[in-house]
């Protein structure tokens, strides 16, 4: 039953955010029904008519405001309804298809869809085949066998874990052998930021930080305790060139990079927030959560940034603080600095140029070296 109008009037003429989601109001002269709270300019009350519901309001007709988006829950009720759903997707036996967790929520699938991507930055099915792989990540060391790590992670048929060896870097049985029999493959290449030591897996690379091979061999070899680690050869030349070349320049292409990417469900979807920052811009901590519908995780994306491990393919140079200051950047702030400068010309320098002249390709800097370190542990 709809309460007394002159309160829903008043709630609509103070633009009451508190009472979005316990009514809308329909405008008859234009055919659309908005939010309480719904920012558009003042209407004639003898024109307005009122709404428990946005489905009702569109069994009459009206069409949702596309500026206050009417049909969409309220923010707090949105992060409930995604929460059930991801809950859901974390504990059923069988996975739900979409238009299971749509009837769920209430919602039409297309914008069940809508609402679970802009709170995970992920579809419900990314999501699932993401906590999957979190969990067989975390179950393969410690079961007794990887069948029984599988259905455990809640694969439905072993070979569809086999499948997904893309998400988990390697096959499941080389995973838990601590990717015994893998071969990673590492050369460090000098680059005007320093040294560059870069690796990479038969999948792709998985590894680029600034610093020696004295430095990091320790950090891959704790990382993958059994996997094979030597000297790259010269077939990896133009791969190490070409991320050389990034460092240089980088504000330039690396969607054509293969990359090896292994972190957890939250920190990829940090990362991939962070690789759609456009080149000499950034954004800041707390920013990049609003950007992958977390508010209020700032902290959490800190750490997962912190967590990258393929410096500049995965560009966490752009985040800064709240104040726009640089800190937090592993690599050391400097670095930070003069990667975001160099972006900054590279976009200047392109727009003087014009669109045709935009991506000429950056020089090569330094060659690369597969040697091993000869002093282990030694600071560069």
């Amino acid at each position: 039953m709809m309460q007394d109008t002159d309160r829903l009037w008043q709630a609509v003429q103070t633009r009451d955010a508190g009472r979005d989601g316990d009514f809308v109001y329909a405008v008859r002269t234009t055919g659309i029904f908005c939010r309480p709270s719904c920012p558009s300019r003042p209407k004639r009350r003898e024109n307005v008519a009122f709404f428990p519901t946005a489905q009702e309001a569109a069994a009459h007709g009206f069409r949702p405001c596309l500026r206050c988006r009417p049909e969409a829950p309220p923010h707090d009720a949105a992060h409930a309804v995604v929460a059930a759903a991801c809950a859901r997707l974390d504990t059923a036996e069988a996975e739900p298809d979409l238009a299971a967790l749509a009837a769920q929520a209430g919602y039409s699938r297309w914008h069940f869809l809508r609402l679970f991507r802009s709170h995970v930055g992920l579809t419900p099915k990314q999501y699932a085949m993401a906590r999957r792989k979190e969990r067989l990540r975390a179950t393969l060391p410690k079961a007794d066998s990887v069948t029984q790590a599988i259905y455990a992670a809640g694969f439905g048929a072993s070979s569809r874990a086999y499948a997904d060896t893309g998400a988990l870097g390697m096959a499941p049985a080389t995973l838990r052998k601590g990717a015994a029999g893998e071969v990673i493959r590492y050369a460090q290449t000098q680059a005007s930021l320093g040294p560059v030591t870069v690796a990479a897996s038969e999948r792709g690379v998985c590894l680029i930080e600034f610093g020696t091979l004295d430095e990091i061999l320790p950090r891959m070899a704790a990382r993958f305790p059994k996997a094979v680690l030597e000297p790259a050869g010269p077939d990896l030349a133009a791969l190490i060139d070409r991320v050389a070349a990034l460092v240089e320049r980088p504000g330039g292409d690396a969607q054509g990079l293969s990359l090896d990417i292994r972190g957890t469900v939250f920190q990829e979807r940090v990362w991939s927030a962070m690789a759609s920052i456009p080149a000499g811009e950034t954004l800041s901590y707390a920013e990049l959560a609003e950007r992958i519908g977390a508010p209020g995780s700032a902290r959490a994306v800190a750490r997962a940034c912190a967590g990258n491990c393929l410096a500049v393919a995965i560009p966490c140079h752009r985040v800064v603080r709240g104040d726009g200051a640089l800190s937090g950047y592993r690599w050391g702030v400097e670095r930070k600095r003069a990667l975001i400068e160099r972006e900054r010309a590279e976009a200047a320098a392109a727009v003087r140029r014009g669109p045709a002249d935009a991506y000429r390709p950056a020089p090569s800097a330094g060659g690369a070296t597969g040697d091993a370190p000869s002093r282990p542990g030694r600071s560069g």
